[in-house]
């Protein structure tokens, strides 16, 4: 059944989340037991990953690019990659459905992608530090799909995450913030508050806390639930005229994937005009694995200022934030001054406009289509096996996670299965298939995915329910 007929608040209509009628909890010796033997498989076959992660760690913090890479005791290390598919070090070719959490939507080395940046490096050039017509009509472009009236591009969904919450106090001569508990956005200190916080740190459900870490100068932040308009409306009552923004994900991605109750974007909307507040929808994450011109065009509310990164630029650093024509202003009469010697460079746009041609109606349509028989035959699976878990899903993206009741927010998140979620991704992992670390496994159809792929996750979720049942 879905949780349309249950005791929660449905589901926004346009996102997609299953739950089994029924379930029967599982042994946690028997969890255990297969996560110890699953470690031990790891170590067995990834001793040049595990030798490279050493010679790594001498320079590189962790041995790693970026921490989130990082995993005890060592983390896979690729040395190439194409369409749908990896090779690591140890020259296993694995099933990569983490796809750089959306950053390689098209696939691996994506032919067209290729062909425009070999372009692009051949004759018209990697930086010019000037205006061009290459950023110009790419900016047309995204205009046009992701209803915008102006935008600028940066390299990273940090920087534009940055420059939307400055932009908007700037516009708003406020500084305070409102931000998603839980939530992830990048790396700016205003953002960093509450990201997946301890509970014990951060107060009571209907009243969070805001966590701040202590390397952190976040100014004012106010944190308040996902899909909690009661304590939204409080904090607006309570603090509206020093708020700037709302800043938020319509669609919450670092959580696994958690959706939003029926109305409650549209209620956020309403509640930040009727205090003068900006709402910033960051679809880092989202973006074009939401649908043809992102998630808030799927869902029918319109932010006013939007964050892209990842799906957009086809592998390469691309980011942007833009919205309305008003606000936008601010970077016209230099209210707030946005700079970047790499903006807009004509690589990185060779590889945009690469993906805005690849990226049509018809080939997100049948990707999503790909996405939502792979859930439903997982949906099988939990059912056959009376698992506690469900599926949730949005655009490309799906995920398995495990509890026998929805997640609609954060405090909800923590109260899931994590023992077994990590056997999940290990088990995984331990077969060549890859899902992002941690305990909020999800996975990317990219256009390079097709059935036979994703057959590939459905049989090994059945071997694992399997061996769970024992």
């Amino acid at each position: 059944m879905t949780d349309q007929t249950a005791p929660w608040p449905p589901h926004d209509p346009a996102t997609r989340r299953w739950l089994p009628s029924s379930s029967t909890p599982l042994d946690p010796d028997r969890v255990a037991q297969l996560l110890a033997a699953e470690w031990e498989r790891f170590r067995a076959q990834t001793p040049e990953s595990a030798e490279h992660n050493a010679r790594a760690s001498k320079t590189l913090p962790l041995g790693v690019t970026s921490s989130f890479q990082h995993w005890d005791p060592h983390p896979i290390s690729i040395v190439s990659a194409r369409g749908a598919w990896l090779t690591d070090v140890d020259g296993r070719r694995l099933l990569d459905l983490s796809m750089g959490f959306g950053a390689m939507m098209v696939g691996h080395l994506n032919p067209v992608v290729v062909e425009h940046v070999q372009h692009a490096l051949e004759s018209v050039g990697t930086l010019f530090v000037t205006p061009s017509p290459t950023a110009t009509e790419v900016a047309e472009l995204f205009q046009r799909r992701f209803n915008l009236d102006m935008l600028r591009f940066t390299q990273s969904g940090t920087e534009s995450l940055m420059y939307a919450v400055r932009a908007a106090r700037a516009y708003t001569e406020r500084k305070a913030i409102i931000k998603i508990e839980g939530g992830y956005h990048g790396g700016y200190d205003a953002l960093q508050v509450s990201v997946k916080p301890a509970l014990e740190d951060i107060g009571p459900a209907d009243a969070p806390i805001p966590d701040v870490p202590f390397d952190v100068e976040a100014g004012t932040v106010y944190v308040v639930p996902y899909n909690d308009m009661d304590r939204l409306n409080v904090i607006l009552a309570e603090h509206g005229r020093e708020i700037a923004a709302v800043v938020m994900e319509p669609v919450i991605e670092n959580l696994a994937i958690v959706v939003p109750d029926q109305g409650y974007l549209a209620s956020v909307r309403a509640a930040c005009d009727a205090h003068g507040v900006l709402l910033i929808f960051d679809e880092v994450k989202t973006g074009l694995t939401a649908g043809y011109a992102g998630a808030s065009q799927r869902l029918g509310v319109q932010p006013d200022l939007v964050t892209l990164a990842k799906s957009i630029g086809g592998g390469l650093p691309l980011a942007a934030f833009g919205g309305r024509e008003e606000v936008m202003q601010v970077v016209v009469d230099g209210r707030m001054a946005h700079f970047g010697t790499y903006n807009g460079n004509p690589l990185v746009m060779a590889a945009a406009r690469a993906v805005d041609e690849v990226c049509t109606h018809e080939a997100l349509d049948a990707a999503e289509a790909v996405n939502v028989r792979t859930l439903d035959a997982v949906d099988q699976v939990i059912v056959e096996f009376e698992l506690p878990a469900h599926t949730v899903g949005l655009g490309l993206k799906g995920c398995i996670t495990w509890s026998s009741t929805p997640v609609r927010n954060y405090r909800d998140y923590k109260a899931t299965d994590f023992q077994v979620a990590e056997l999940s991704w290990l088990w995984g992992v331990n077969r060549n298939i890859l899902t992002p670390p941690g305990l909020d496994e999800q996975w990317l159809v990219s256009l390079a995915h097709k059935d036979e792929e994703m057959d590939v996750l459905v049989s090994d979720f059945r071997e694992l329910a399997q061996a769970l049942r024992g």
